[in-house]
């Protein structure tokens, strides 16, 4: 998180423990199009080169950590996209399970996923939607603007939630529900997505993986309160303003 010209270390507490998780990673890995209907909306995001077609392998792009904001912190939509006079600019909301890794790992098999995995947070990942369809370089930096990872409340270890792939998530824009489904919706489970980015990256302790939103994302507004909310995890709560 930017404070000015210093970085401010988010810092989430430890459910059921004293302690505080200083979040700090060397890289955020999130994945698109894992929930099926999430991609049967997906056309009507206007995203280039987004179909219905079922991904056959997870859908992987970067964020980088300048999006990593706390709980209350405002999301912010930067004045500079004034200046391409889009016809209609959106920037919208993204719930999503996120993780983060343990130690130091590659190659790993899915069965053995869990015990690299440290603990489950909330993520909104926000989505710069006319950038991100425009940019030639892909997704990257529609999804990487200042502020655009909402993370928190907590962190839950691994070994204090029940059935991570059972896990209901929603999101509320100024109180109203719009999104909601559950982790058993996604294409690809939580185990073959630490065995495929481990197969294409080496993961470092700290490391922060997104899973994927389910269907109802849309725009957000200067003014606007977006809320995202997971079973056994908790509300993760942003205003969103105008720079």
């Amino acid at each position: 998180m930017m404070k000015g010209n210093e970085i401010m270390a988010i810092r989430l507490p430890v459910l059921n423990t004293e302690g505080s998780y200083t979040v700090n990673p060397t890289k955020i890995i999130a994945l698109g199009l894992n929930y099926r209907e999430h991609i049967d909306e997906s056309p009507s995001v206007n995203v280039k080169g987004v179909t219905r077609d079922i991904p056959k392998e997870p859908v992987l792009f970067p964020k980088t950590p300048n999006v990593l904001i706390p709980g209350g912190t405002p999301i912010v939509i930067p004045r500079f996209l004034k200046e391409y006079n889009f016809e209609n600019m959106r920037v919208d909301y993204e719930a999503e399970l996120a993780f983060f890794i343990r130690d130091r790992c590659k190659n790993v098999p899915a069965s053995d996923a869990y015990d690299h995995i440290l603990g489950f947070t909330c993520m909104n990942d926000v989505s710069q939607r006319n950038i991100q369809s425009g940019d030639l370089s892909g997704w990257f930096r529609g999804k990487s603007l200042d502020t655009f990872g909402p993370i928190g409340p907590v962190l839950v270890k691994t070994e204090d939630i029940r059935e991570p792939q059972n896990l209901d998530i929603r999101c509320r824009l100024n109180g109203k529900v719009v999104q909601e489904s559950n982790t058993r919706h996604m294409i690809f489970p939580i185990t073959e997505i630490v065995a495929f980015i481990s197969k294409n990256f080496t993961l470092m302790p700290g490391d922060l993986i997104l899973t994927g939103t389910p269907a109802g994302v849309g725009p957000l507004k200067h003014g606007d309160m977006v809320e995202v909310e997971i079973d056994q995890i908790g509300r993760l709560t942003n205003p969103v303003r105008e720079e």
